[in-house]
């Protein structure tokens, strides 16, 4: 495997082009007082385009994003990009690290500094995200990305090594630890659906903070957010628009990433810029999504190797333990008191906390 180093250098004339297109946009009319109940509200996206025209400064994101070496390297024909941070420590264990859907690596900036001290970190963007560039031919489901993080992890010379996601990142570390078992020690998830399944406790033998995670997750299943259906149905159609359209792209990452992150909506709004710049300048907001229409059906990864679970309040759905616990082993189960769905960008403190204390124990 031929691994060279990267750098992050967008062309002057590709921020040019971003900024005119800001100041072109035709923004949307709103129907008086509705909130948040039709999509976005416009002053909240109006706020934002503003910030990104007028105070985000895209060179000092690319500057954060060089700070850590990054490499590139093609596995199963398709371009790979991935930060390699290496700990001071020789022998510390290695962990790949795998963002979801609507974020990226830029869900990773703020636990770097904090876990790379104990840990060789391995960040790489899935296959249709960012720097990886868009696929180019079909196939590239969850349990693909696992098989080229294995190969990846194998390529650097790592025979030892934990994994760690969340969203999409949840099921590929949940792939990984399938299908190279041999070399992963455990997985740490800060996302875990536990729909019902045949053999798992009846519901009234639930307690009943578990009754209410399961009424959560059914209303989920029965009322999956359009964002999702669409990823999971047509998602080329709003490619064209989201390639075309800086603010278009930005209110549609924004909408899933307001819905599923906590009520005070912690995440700084040059974070939010930094991950859309990014989809913007790669041309990816239409290929990512592609993950979700290829990767179909109902997980089967069995998984052997302990495994460390971050509940976090105000996610999509909380896991029920019991649930849980009848598919994998559960070594470590954490209930935090703060969070949503994107614990890198909201809590990275308690994310990476997290994540030492369970691997440490390996």
């Amino acid at each position: 495997m031929r691994i060279q180093s990267f750098r992050v250098d967008v062309p002057q004339a590709d921020l040019d082009d971003l900024q005119a297109r800001l100041d072109r946009t035709r923004w949307p009319d709103e129907l008086p007082g509705v909130g948040d109940e039709f999509g976005v509200p416009l002053a909240r996206v109006r706020d934002l385009a503003d910030h990104w025209r007028r105070r985000y400064d895209w060179r000092a994101a690319e500057a954060e994003l060089n700070s850590h070496p990054q490499f590139v390297t093609e596995i199963d024909g398709q371009r790979i990009h991935f930060l390699h941070v290496r700990c001071p420590r020789p022998e510390a264990l290695p962990l790949v690290l795998t963002h979801g859907w609507p974020g990226s690596i830029v869900e990773f900036l703020d636990v770097i500094g904090p876990l790379s001290a104990e840990f060789h970190l391995v960040v790489p963007s899935i296959p249709g995200w960012g720097f990886s560039g868009p696929t180019r031919e079909r196939g590239w489901d969850v349990d693909r990305v696992a098989r080229a993080w294995a190969e990846l992890m194998c390529g650097l010379g790592y025979r030892r090594y934990g994994a760690h996601g969340g969203d999409w990142g949840a099921s590929v570390s949940r792939a990984l630890s399938q299908h190279d078992a041999d070399h992963v020690v455990g997985i740490h998830l800060n996302y875990l659906p536990t729909p019902p399944l045949p053999g798992d406790p009846d519901r009234a033998r639930l307690t009943p903070g578990d009754q209410e995670r399961l009424v959560q997750t059914e209303a989920y299943l029965r009322n999956q957010p359009a964002v999702r259906t669409i990823n999971g149905t047509r998602p080329q159609t709003p490619a064209y628009a989201l390639n075309d359209s800086p603010v278009g792209l930005l209110a549609w990452l924004l909408d899933p990433m307001t819905m599923w992150a906590a009520a005070d909506f912690s995440i700084s709004p040059d974070r939010l810029l930094t991950n859309a710049t990014l989809y913007w300048l790669t041309g990816t907001a239409g290929s990512a999504p592609r993950l979700h229409r290829e990767t179909g059906g109902p997980p089967s990864w069995r998984t052997v190797q302990p495994v460390g679970v971050l509940v976090l309040p105000e996610d999509i759905t909380r896991p029920i333990r019991p649930y849980a616990e009848r598919r994998m082993p559960i070594a470590r189960w954490t209930e935090a008191d703060r969070g949503g769905h994107f614990p890198g960008l909201e809590v990275p403190e308690l994310l990476a906390a997290d994540i030492r204390a369970f691997f440490q124990r390996l």
